[in-house]
């Protein structure tokens, strides 16, 4: 017993002392942190930027191995890749395939371990419009044709007059906003040190509500200030009583506060590997006693045209021409989902680019080698 206890000490001595060697990045210049300090930053969140802890309750969901062995070898670009090629290409910290329910493949690189949480980004989007369903079903907003300023009348008088709840999780509001994240002046810039309400209150109108779709972060920081209103609960409380708890968390996550105290709806919940799989697992299996029977069905659908070939939008979840949808967030964050082929992939990365269009096709032909080997 006493071996034991020193090798318990040891170790906690060791992990202080690793650590301590690593040098956590500076919160100034989030965006624009190289994938060496993205390696680190990402899974230290908390100890970077204020957060609220989404505390985790009742019994872990177990996700059992496939007890078979797993890889895939296919031809990309000219050359034969397979998954340690594409976690070197694709500079991937974590990579979780799931089929029927069992884990097919678990990897971890760039120094995160299984019990390490790593930041989504926009992938944090895809959960927050989750919450819109849990706080429609559980009555604390009206439906999705409610109006936006009946929850945060703050917005009266703004651009966001007329706006719906369904706009606001299609990204149809019709407001102006610049998601430029290369431009330090750029709107998804310039909000991260700015209360979220009064900042998107001054955003003039670009277009009619409901019509056209531009990708907009401030926006679901607004979703996120819509579900607190309505449930009169912090976003991190709120996900804690209704998904969290349901889908068999194994750890508290951890979600940004931004200048006003408040969690960012858009942005940067953190979570292990297999958490992330485990909410996909929940989400995909229809949310059975949080969501509306319906809310899945509507939220993976193309509710509007995206801009991007092949790409349509449902309510903050990209979806594919095949029925698909991902959960996709900047520097190469992603929850991938087929229900017909019952399979979840979960990737976590550092890109040097927020959006790569260098990196984005070799995340999709990985995705693709591994949907082809195991429909076998």
């Amino acid at each position: 017993m006493g071996r034991f206890v020193f090798g318990v000490a040891l170790a906690a001595v060791v992990s202080t002392m690793a650590l301590a060697a690593e040098k956590l990045p500076s919160p100034k210049g989030f965006l624009f942190w190289t994938p060496a300090e993205q390696a680190v930053g990402y899974r230290n969140i908390e100890k970077i930027f204020p957060t609220r802890t989404i505390k985790r309750s009742g019994s872990v969901r177990e996700l059992p191995p496939s007890g078979k062995p797993f890889d895939v070898s296919y031809d990309f670009r000219n050359k034969r890749w397979n998954t340690d090629s594409f976690m070197k290409a694709n500079m991937t910290s974590g990579l979780l395939v799931m089929k029927d329910g069992r884990i097919v493949l678990e990897r971890y690189g760039l120094g995160r371990k299984p019990q390490d949480r790593w930041t989504s980004f926009s992938v944090a989007k895809s959960i927050t419009s989750t919450l819109v369903g849990a706080a429609i079903r559980d009555g604390s907003i009206a439906g999705l044709d409610a109006m936006v300023t009946t929850y945060i009348p703050e917005l009266k008088g703004s651009a966001y007059d007329g706006v719906t709840v369904r706009d606001l999780i299609t990204m149809r509001s019709g407001v102006k906003w610049d998601e430029n994240y290369s431009d330090p002046k750029s709107d998804v810039n310039r909000i991260i040190t700015q209360p979220f309400v009064p900042f998107m209150k001054a955003l003039p109108r670009a277009h009619k509500p409901g019509t056209v779709f531009n990708y907009n972060s401030g926006e679901t920081n607004l979703v996120g200030v819509l579900v607190m209103h309505a449930t009169h609960k912090h976003l991190a409380d709120y996900l804690s009583g209704t998904i969290w708890s349901h889908m068999g968390a194994e750890q508290d996550g951890v979600w940004i506060t931004g200048k006003d105290g408040n969690e960012a709806g858009g942005c940067c919940i953190s979570m292990t590997l297999r958490d992330y799989a485990r909410f996909a697992l929940f989400f995909m299996e229809g949310g059975k006693g949080v969501l509306p029977a319906d809310w899945v069905g509507q939220a993976s659908s193309k509710q509007t045209p995206s801009g991007v070939p092949s790409l349509g939008y449902g309510f903050l979840w990209w979806v594919h021409d095949d029925g698909t949808y991902e959960a996709l967030g900047a520097f190469g964050q992603s929850i991938f989902i087929s229900p017909k082929e019952n399979m979840v992939i979960v990737t976590n990365s550092t890109w040097p680019e927020a959006d790569s269009r260098l990196r984005y096709p070799v995340h999709a032909a990985y995705v693709a080698a591994v949907r082809k080997a195991l429909a076998k």
